[in-house]
């Protein structure tokens, strides 16, 4: 990752292009940094009022004496707040911190984090703690689903995780009437995909999921759904990719508790009641990729993305 420190002379020339409504792909060029640098510039030391130069470089001064003083390098505050800015958890950060030579515990972390905070700072905001987790289908009637196949007849295998190509599926609403983003979840890899539909209805739903699919049929042996009717075409499913449909106990989240979780940490970056119309697929491929790069402790803090090319390669 790399880490471009600003000057004070080169934060007062990115406040008078700011004012000039320049892109910061025009102002990291002038000033000679690049776009991210810029872009990351104006998230952590802008005000309400704008980006502000003496202001800028006071914030990033005060960083680096609170760095100082608990003998935090300020390259490891710039990974820090880098990694929380991707939603990454203070173990997670610390974890891969350490992997990268660089060294900072969890408990700083969340030290530095909340001093942030008390100082008007927004970097709690990146927490997951706090936030309600998202239960679909609060409501919804259940069941009804034409020859669904129990999650007891599920095979053994797919329990122990032994295995790639064993999937949960659920869908993430919008807002009413904005739509909803069917997800996946790959049990022993933890990669993720997405994909947003119109509506909740069973035969859009259905190819979907095909299409987020069709390319890894290799690694596709099941898929585990909940009791709702958006995946009742789970024939139309299991026949284009060749795979087994199984369907988990009405109310039983925790039997595809993988999902559940990872679209917990979706919400972190798509809120609950928001205008998924607002939503781009290019904003989505974004947030996946996000997630899939996260690190995850049962994995070893390695990312899904390269656990998931890694199996599938050897399979």
């Amino acid at each position: 990752m790399n880490y471009q420190q600003l000057t004070e002379g080169q934060r007062y020339q990115i406040a008078l292009l700011y004012k000039e409504n320049c892109s910061c792909r025009e102002i990291g060029q002038r000033v000679g940094v690049s776009k991210s640098t810029i872009s990351r510039e104006l998230r952590r030391n802008g005000t309400t009022a704008g980006y502000v130069a003496q202001h800028a470089h006071s914030q990033c001064e005060q960083r680096r004496g609170v760095a100082a003083k608990r003998s935090v390098s300020q390259s490891t505050i710039e990974f820090v707040e880098f990694a929380l800015e991707w939603k990454w958890s203070p173990e997670q950060i610390s974890a891969v911190a350490k992997l990268i030579g660089l060294s900072v515990s969890h408990e700083w972390i969340y030290q530095y984090v909340f001093a942030n905070k008390s100082r008007g700072g927004v970097l709690y905001e990146h927490l997951r703690q706090g936030k309600r987790r998202y239960r679909k289908g609060y409501g919804q009637k259940r069941g009804g689903i034409p020859d669904a196949v129990s999650i007891e007849l599920r095979p053994a295998i797919v329990d122990e995780r032994a295995r790639l190509g064993d999937w949960e599926a659920d869908l993430v609403l919008g807002k009413q009437g904005t739509g909803a983003i069917v997800t996946l979840a790959e049990r022993k890899s933890r990669i993720y995909l997405t994909k947003k539909v119109f509506s909740k209805d069973a035969m859009e739903v259905s190819k979907a999921i095909i299409s987020m699919l069709s390319d890894y049929k290799d690694a596709c042996h099941t898929i585990t759904f909940d009791n709702g009717r958006e995946f009742s075409e789970h024939k139309v499913i299991a026949e284009a990719l060749e795979a087994e449909m199984y369907f988990a106990h009405p109310y039983s989240s925790q039997e595809r508790g993988l999902n559940e979780n990872t679209n917990g940490l979706l919400r972190q970056f798509i809120p609950k009641g928001t205008d998924l119309r607002t939503v781009s697929d290019e904003d989505l491929q974004r947030y996946q990729g996000a997630l899939n790069s996260r690190p995850r402790k049962c994995l070893g803090f390695r990312q899904p993305s390269v656990v998931f090319a890694e199996l599938r390669k050897a399979a």
